[in-house]
């Protein structure tokens, strides 16, 4: 006897949902009838981590709404996010969750999946801003220096130049224990918190460590601008800082970390500064022209420098650095590095441009164009600069 496909049992139905492994599967499949729908949770919690998005420009300031590039699909998802408006700034892409900053102390975190949204401690909660007053106008925060100097800060220099990136351990929604670690900007001092905390922790003597950082194997490991490591352990009741101690690399412009298939990887950026015109009047861009990727050997430890990827792509830019099997995906290309703009000042002071962005063939070293970011897009107002972000539903 033969059963309707809108009458299948819902144990069949979970079972069918629980191999599916792409999120947008996932929706399809819930949107088949409503039957099938109500079988399974809005939200799965299995699915493993998924091919990003590319967070796009908004094309007017005033939208609410922003677009996400599926590499997968080849088209644009439209998503509310108010909170990303043109007045505040992205600093970080984790988990699939969003680290927005504004003319406040606020540190807000956001899915733009699901809407969930929870609050970091503020800016004003860091161990070297000593004071925040609202009504000292053009002066709202004094800060000290790690010379013991005193200085002051508005909220727009607070917003744009505090902090460069923030990444979390896991999922804020998640069950597990999630730790938010961030990079500070001019003094190049990290620190973190843990969920629930009020204030942030900085971690001594590791304070130059400032190019990059990763969630690798249980730890926290930052780079500098020579490619030397530190690793950082904040399960204890005070963190512990240990270094890595390998041969420096010089030559590169950008350091990123990548955790990728239990090993640690460090890509180098080389980047050209080059003058352009818009409308008859000079000004320099910088534009990447090669990567470089090493594998970190604990025998030494050295990093070994490696010329293929082979399966694997990774994702760079102002997010965690992410690293996938491109066998997985449709999509994407294996050997590649898919790049963003994640410029800021502690590289090339005062310098900006278009946004400059791409992807990298690791096997023949040629720069090809996002398909959805042709070289008209590149245009130096659009804003947020494009970052990647992980899709993720809880």
């Amino acid at each position: 006897m033969s059963v309707h496909w809108s009458q299948l049992p819902v144990e069949l139905l979970e079972v069918i949902a629980k191999k599916l492994t792409v999120y947008i599967d996932y929706i399809r499949f819930r949107a088949v009838c409503s039957s099938w729908r109500s079988s399974v949770p809005n939200f799965p919690r299995h699915l493993p981590c998924q091919l990003p998005w590319l967070m796009l420009p908004k094309s007017h300031r005033r939208l609410s709404r922003c677009g996400f590039f599926s590499l997968s699909e080849n088209k644009v998802h439209s998503l509310n996010l108010p909170e990303a408006s043109h007045s505040k700034r992205l600093c970080g892409s984790s988990c699939g969750w969003l680290i927005i900053l504004d003319e406040t102390p606020v540190i807000t975190a956001v899915n733009p999946i699901n809407r969930a949204k929870i609050n970091l401690p503020h800016l004003s909660s860091f161990p070297n801003v000593l004071q925040f007053n609202l009504f000292d106008i053009g002066r709202e925060y004094t800060l000290r220096t790690r010379t013991g100097g005193v200085y002051s800060r508005n909220l727009k220099e607070m917003r744009d130049y505090f902090l460069k990136k923030v990444i979390f351990s896991s999922s804020p929604s998640s069950e597990e224990d999630c730790v938010a670690f961030a990079i500070l900007i001019q003094t190049g001092e990290l620190a973190f918190c843990n969920k629930g905390d009020k204030a942030w922790t900085f971690i001594e003597n590791a304070e130059s460590y400032s190019e990059d950082v990763i969630y690798h194997n249980g730890l926290f490991y930052a780079v500098d601008k020579s490619g030397s490591v530190v690793v950082c352990d904040v399960n204890g009741p005070s963190p512990s800082v240990s270094l890595v101690e390998t041969p420096q690399q010089f030559g590169g412009d950008m350091q990123y970390l990548v955790s990728s298939l239990n090993e640690l990887l460090l890509v180098t950026r080389y980047v050209d500064l080059e003058f352009e015109y818009d409308a008859g009047h000079p000004y320099m861009v910088y534009k990447t022209y090669l990567f470089e990727v090493f594998r970190l050997d604990m025998k030494g430890p050295s990093w070994v420098n490696i010329r293929s990827l082979g399966n694997q792509v990774l994702f760079l830019g102002e997010n965690a650095s992410l690293s996938l099997l491109a066998s997985d995906f449709s999509g994407c290309k294996a050997n590649c590095i898919y790049y963003t703009d994640d410029y800021s000042e502690s590289n090339y002071d005062g310098l900006w441009g278009y946004h400059d962005l791409g992807i990298f063939n690791l096997e023949d070293c040629r720069i090809e164009q996002l398909p959805c970011y042709p070289p008209r897009l590149n245009s130096r107002e659009q804003w947020p600069p494009p970052v990647w972000i992980t899709p993720n539903p809880w």
